[in-house]
C-alpha cells in the first residue's frame, strides 16, 4: 500500500468537489447570459465566473498534490466522482430534486468510467511522435468536434448540451495528450518550447476546450453538458495515446471485453441522463 495513501484521496476527493462547485458556478453564470449577447464578453463581466475558475485553479493543484502523493490509477477514478457531487449541488440550487433514475445512471456511468481507466491501464507512450503520425487521428477527432457543433447548433437544449459537451470534453483529451508531449521539451529550453507546433497546439486545443465547455453549460442543464465533458476527455485522450504516442492496453482477455463494455455503458448512460434531464424539464414546463 502507498505510504501516503490517504492523503491522496483526501487531496482527489476535495478536487473533484472543487472542480464540481467550480462546474455549476460557471453553468449557472453562462446559462444567465441572454440569448444573442456576447458570451465570453457577459461572463468576464461575471464576479461568480471569475469565482468558479479560481475553484478551478484549487481543483487543479489538489489534483496535481494528489498526484504527487499517490497512483494515477487511484486518483483519476476518484476525479471522476466530481459529476455525483455537481447533479445534487445544482438541483439544490435550482430549487429541483434528482429523481432516482437519474441517481441511478449517474452512478452507473462514474463506475464504468473508473472500470475503464482502472483496466485499461494504458502504458507509457512515445511522447516524440512525427508530425505525420499525427495527421490522420487529430484529422479525426477534429472533424468529429466539428460535426458536434454544427449539429449542435439550435434544437433541443439538453441535445445541443450534450454535443457541445463532448465536442469540449475532446479537446481536453487532446491537451491532455499533448500536454506529455509538451513536458519533454522543457529540459530543451524554453526557445524549443516556443517553436514546437504542439506548444500553439496545446494552448489552441484549451482555449477552444474551454470556450464550448461554456457553451454548453449557455445552451442546456448540467445533467446534459457535464457527463458528456467527463466521459469525453479520457476516450479522447486514449484515442490519441493509443493511435498516436503507440501507447498500448495492460490488459488481455476478459479485460478488454470489459473496457468495451464501459465504454458502451459511459456512451448510453451519457444520453440516457442527457435525455431524463430533457424529459424532466419538459415535465416541469407542463405542469
Amino acid at each position: 500500500m502507498p505510504e501516503h495513501l490517504w492523503e491522496s484521496v483526501l487531496c482527489a476527493v476535495v478536487a473533484a468537489l472543487l472542480f464540481a462547485v467550480a462546474a455549476v458556478a460557471q453553468q449557472r453564470a453562462a446559462a444567465a447570459v441572454p440569448a444573442g449577447t456576447g458570451l465570453m464578453g457577459a461572463l468576464i463581466r461575471n464576479p461568480r465566473w471569475w469565482a468558479a475558475l479560481v475553484g478551478d485553479g484549487g481543483g487543479y493543484a489538489m489534483q496535481v498534490a494528489a498526484l504527487a502523493l499517490g497512483p494515477v490509477l487511484l486518483v483519476q477514478p476518484i476525479l471522476v466522482s466530481a459529476l455525483v457531487f455537481a447533479l445534487p449541488l445544482a438541483a439544490r440550487l435550482n430549487g429541483r430534486r434528482i429523481s432516482a433514475r437519474t441517481w441511478a445512471t449517474a452512478v452507473a456511468l462514474v463506475a464504468a468510467l473508473a472500470c475503464f481507466l482502472l483496466i485499461g491501464d494504458p502504458t507509457d507512450g512515445n511522447t516524440t511522435a512525427p508530425l505525420g503520425d499525427w495527421v490522420w487521428p487529430l484529422a479525426l477527432l477534429l472533424g468529429f468536434v466539428a460535426l458536434a457543433v454544427l449539429v449542435g447548433r439550435g434544437g433541443d437544449p439538453a441535445r445541443c448540451a450534450l454535443l457541445f459537451g463532448a465536442a469540449g470534453g475532446s479537446l481536453f483529451g487532446l491537451g491532455s495528450a499533448l500536454t506529455a508531449c509538451v513536458a519533454g521539451q522543457f529540459d530543451r529550453g524554453v526557445l524549443a518550447l516556443l517553436t514546437n507546433w504542439q506548444t500553439w497546439a496545446l494552448v489552441a486545443a484549451g482555449v477552444a476546450g474551454f470556450y464550448l465547455q461554456q457553451r454548453a453549460f449557455h445552451v442546456g442543464p448540467l445533467a446534459a453538458s457535464l457527463p458528456a465533458i467527463t466521459v469525453a476527455e479520457p476516450l479522447a485522450a486514449a484515442f490519441v495515446g493509443l493511435t498516436v504516442l503507440d501507447e498500448r492496453l495492460r490488459t488481455t482477455g476478459l479485460g478488454f471485453l470489459a473496457v468495451a463494455v464501459a465504454v458502451i455503458v459511459m456512451c448510453v448512460t451519457t444520453i440516457r441522463l442527457s435525455r431524463t434531464q430533457a424529459e424532466e424539464s419538459t415535465r416541469e414546463v407542463v405542469g
